[in-house]
């Protein structure tokens, strides 16, 4: 079975409530299980779960009105492994999307260390409450980590996604990371985490653009670029990002929020190799192996596949939360 076909037969799974995915054996499930513990030993746990809030207003000074944003999912999302709210992932997103679109942000964090994607609901459920504009979600990697069966996962996406898109939602969506990059997984289990990322990846970006999302593939988090400088890009753990990690992923996300908003500049641009319209698997499978490219737009069975302009910002301090403008949680 070819990769496009086994993402698609996953997101049907999906649909369906069908199975998982089947790739070891008894004995090398074994020997994977034995590696995973030791790569969790070097890992570390997260103790302390803390992470600074970037929960606040960004571009003070800039006309209204404001862009309401819901940050949801797991610690790349939240930004755990930094100690400044500058260095969090919604800082950096938040204060680039206010410079792009020269409009005020007000950002709520609702990400929480170790949460999978059936924690989706929970955090929507708080979400919600406060009417966002946008949506942006980063969840899949502790899926992969605690071996949650594929279908579950991609099922839990869907239905945040279809409530989302109901309430008039736009969401964006950050597709699991490349696994295959963290320092302390040894082979072979590097590269069955490496595989499963990657189908998890195209899955979700298939479930989330015919739920009338926009995916954006994350590889360059614990790909490639981060394995060539692992000392700048990740964290202290080897397996969390640094704050240059945290920038990184807001590059690759403003771009595409900003055209699903309709915000973004209406240049002329010409078409790099490998982009272009083709069937949603096909499109899905390529995405989570070129990190930065969006898929949105569907048409039918067909989606668009593009690589948009990374954009870099300096971060800003949320403002503190203003008694007129704050929105309340339920």
């Amino acid at each position: 079975m070819g990769k496009a076909a086994a993402a698609r037969r996953l997101a049907s799974a999906a649909a369906f409530g069908g199975g998982g995915l089947s790739v070891l054996g008894m004995g090398l499930y074994a020997v994977l299980r034995g590696e995973a513990a030791m790569a969790r030993r070097m890992i570390g746990n997260a103790d302390d779960p803390t992470f600074p809030d970037s929960t606040g207003w960004y571009g003070r000074g800039r006309p209204g009105p404001a862009i309401k944003v819901a940050l949801l999912g797991d610690s790349s999302a939240a930004g755990y492994g930094v100690e400044r709210i500058v260095e969090t992932p919604g800082a950096f997103f938040a204060s680039s999307l206010a410079s792009e679109a020269d409009r005020r942000v007000h950002l709520r964090t609702y990400a929480k260390v170790g949460a999978q994607s059936c924690d989706l609901a929970d955090q929507l459920d708080r979400a919600m409450a406060t009417r966002p504009d946008l949506a942006v979600i980063l969840i899949g990697a502790n899926d992969v980590t605690h071996r949650v069966r594929p279908s579950q996962s991609v099922r839990y996406l869907a239905e945040a996604c279809r409530r989302l898109v109901a309430a008039d939602v736009t969401v964006l969506v950050g597709t699991c990371p490349d696994l295959g990059s963290v320092k302390p997984i040894p082979p072979p289990l590097k590269q069955v985490a490496r595989s499963m990322s990657r189908r998890l990846a195209a899955a979700q970006a298939i479930v989330v653009v015919e739920e009338g999302g926009v995916a954006v593939s994350l590889g360059s988090i614990l790909g490639p670029d981060f394995a060539a400088a692992p000392a700048v890009l990740f964290g202290p753990d080897h397996f969390h990002p640094s704050a240059e990690g945290y920038r990184a992923v807001a590059e690759v996300l403003v771009p595409s929020a900003l055209n699903s908003l309709g915000l973004a500049a209406d240049e002329p641009r010409r078409r790099t190799r490998g982009e272009g319209t083709m069937p949603v698997a096909t499109a899905a499978v390529r995405a989570a192996r070129t990190p930065g490219t969006e898929l949105g737009d569907k048409k039918g069975l067909w989606v668009e596949l593009r690589r948009r302009a990374r954009l870099r910002s300096d971060p800003e301090a949320p403002a503190e939360l203003e008694e007129d403008d704050a929105v309340s949680d339920a």
